[in-house]
């Protein structure tokens, strides 16, 4: 075998440049190892973010919610409170025209009396027309009468009477007019019913 002589500096200097490449190997992982942190810092940093961004994101989600049901809430309670206002004036209404109800009996049955006295009888007529129509403006209508079918929700049947002419069922004579606010009955009307 051939035996090759190596200088003896030659040996230590390879041991240097092994020393020198370990060096440098040590470097390049303390290098390696300080961009290992910045990555670990910079996903440390995108979690960190993403929590903060889920969690504005769940509060914006309830904000909105709660937001929506006092929404709901609000509606309802409007809705609510102008039945009840729309209630309260029908109430108050009727109850105003149930008593002013005998007064305007009173002036049907004037104006059905004789009078001598063509004025007076006039202005009277004027001033029923005028009741009349403030009734018409607060939508208060006469119950059906005279010839219409017996309704026991909105009459109320004093008597029963043979009448040749009007049918069975039928209303042939009225003693108290009746009236309704739309659809709610103030009064009903006292009727006779033929047979």
């Amino acid at each position: 075998m051939n035996n090759i002589d190596v200088p003896s500096d030659a040996v230590g200097s390879t041991d240097e440049a092994q020393f020198s490449v370990n060096d440098s190997s040590d470097d390049n992982t303390a290098e390696i190892s300080e961009l290992e942190k910045d990555e670990i810092d910079a996903v440390s940093e995108y979690n960190d973010t993403a929590a903060q961004i889920s969690e504005m994101e769940n509060a914006l989600a309830e904000a909105s919610d709660n937001y929506r049901r006092l929404f709901a809430e609000y509606d309802n309670y409007r809705k609510r409170t102008a039945k009840e206002k729309t209630e309260t004036y029908n109430h108050a209404t009727m109850k105003c025209i149930e008593n002013i109800l005998p007064v305007i009996d009173s002036f049907e049955r004037a104006l059905e009396s004789d009078c001598s006295d063509e004025n007076y009888k006039n202005g009277m007529a004027m001033i029923f027309n005028q009741f009349k129509a403030i009734l018409d403006k607060l939508d208060v209508k006469e119950v059906d009468g005279l010839g219409s079918e017996f309704n026991p929700q909105i009459h109320n049947a004093v008597s029963k009477t043979d009448s040749e002419d009007y049918a069975s069922n039928r209303i042939c004579q009225v003693y108290q007019k009746g009236y309704k606010l739309g659809d709610k009955l103030i009064r009903p009307a006292m009727v006779a019913v033929a047979n």
